[in-house]
């Protein structure tokens, strides 16, 4: 008998353990308002609205239109391009999956259940027994639209650099690789007006072959938002090239790579931007040209003319590190997210900040 209460008290504690990532937001049968090709997809964002259907919102325009979201964020970011055509606003009632007046739905804010597209997770219900009942399982806070949408546009600049960074770190690197594997020519991003509608071409198309789900996605955005940003290359390094300083071999760690030609054009690579400041600061002969790789858009720069990251928590192959970027306001977001001490220029890396290193 112990052992069968054991038992029973091990699956309540999983199965509350599991409840939150249990919790799906897709819907076999959405309701999608907004028409046209790409009326699958989020009007902002481009994400699919059947697999975030839950957390979907939609407006009525008055003329007649509709365009529909993958979540309350989304929405935020759009309404003040429309908010003088907006008739009705709707939210899909997580319960029973209808369309709803979002005036008369219970938001819950804030549960274990991930956020879509937000740090803050908001899903909205038509009854407030079930918005009790979702919060008894998942926690959160019951509160009107007005609570939410005003909630959403507070958290919608951390929301939007969050966002960011996960397009630079690993949505516009792995759409791009999509992109030169699979795309038989250029796709002119700017000829979408959403990039729901440019997903809708590639698939059609076909000009990227037969792409899907996650990585059409990550093809669209790079198509969209991330080729022009992306544009240039990282530094080539050749396969047997030894750090001069540390003696690693340099082409295994790509993202950490640092180039310094000297007047005689001869070309040396550095694990990191550390090592490469050593050696700089302790052989004068002249120099060609120093480059290092922008940590977040992987593409080589001018190192006199980089921002550089000291105290972070990220480490590179030889542990503490100096983090370039092009843009003082990326090298702040890095700093800012990684606990970072300091930002320097290049003139005013010396032998001491090397040493703390």
């Amino acid at each position: 008998m112990k052992i069968f209460k054991l038992f029973l008290v091990l699956v309540t504690v999983l199965g509350l353990q599991l409840s939150a990532k249990d919790f799906s937001k897709m819907s076999k049968h959405p309701t999608l308002l907004q028409s046209g090709k790409a009326k699958m997809w989020c009007h902002v964002c481009g994400m699919s609205l059947k697999m975030f259907y839950k957390t979907s919102h939609a407006v009525k325009l008055k003329d007649g239109s509709a365009r529909q979201y993958c979540s309350i964020r989304c929405l935020v970011v759009d309404y003040p391009k429309i908010k003088d055509r907006v008739k009705e606003i709707l939210v899909a009632d997580a319960k029973s999956g209808k369309m709803i007046d979002v005036n008369k739905a219970f938001y819950v804010v804030g549960s274990k259940v991930k956020g879509t597209m937000s740090k803050v997770s908001k899903v909205a219900f038509s009854r407030e027994v079930d918005a009790k009942a979702f919060q008894k399982e998942f926690s959160g806070k019951i509160v009107s639209f007005k609570e939410a949408f005003e909630l959403a546009k507070k958290n919608l600049k951390a929301d939007m650099m969050m966002l960011n960074m996960k397009k630079k770190m690993m949505i516009f690197p792995k759409g791009k690789m999509i992109y030169k594997k699979m795309c038989k020519s250029d796709v002119d991003g700017s000829k979408f007006a959403t990039i729901g509608e440019l997903k809708s071409y590639l698939m059609s198309s076909k000009v990227c072959g037969d792409v899907k789900g996650k990585k059409l996605q990550m093809l669209a955005l790079y198509i969209k938002g991330g080729k022009e940003k992306t544009k240039g290359a990282r530094i080539s390094v050749p396969k047997d090239a030894k750090c001069p300083v540390c003696g690693m071999f340099v082409a295994k760690f790509p993202r950490w790579v640092a180039e310094v030609v000297l007047s005689d054009g001869k070309k040396l690579y550095f694990d990191g931007a550390k090592d490469m400041f050593k050696y700089l600061l302790s052989h004068k002969a002249s120099k060609k040209s120093i480059l290092v790789n922008d940590y977040y858009h992987q593409v080589a720069i001018n190192a006199k003319d980089a921002f550089f990251v000291v105290g972070s928590n990220v480490l590179g192959p030889m542990g503490n590190e100096l983090i370039p970027f092009l843009k003082q306001s990326d090298a702040k977001t890095f700093m800012r997210d990684h606990n970072g001490k300091k930002i320097l220029k290049y003139s005013e890396i010396n032998s001491e900040v090397v040493k703390g290193l």
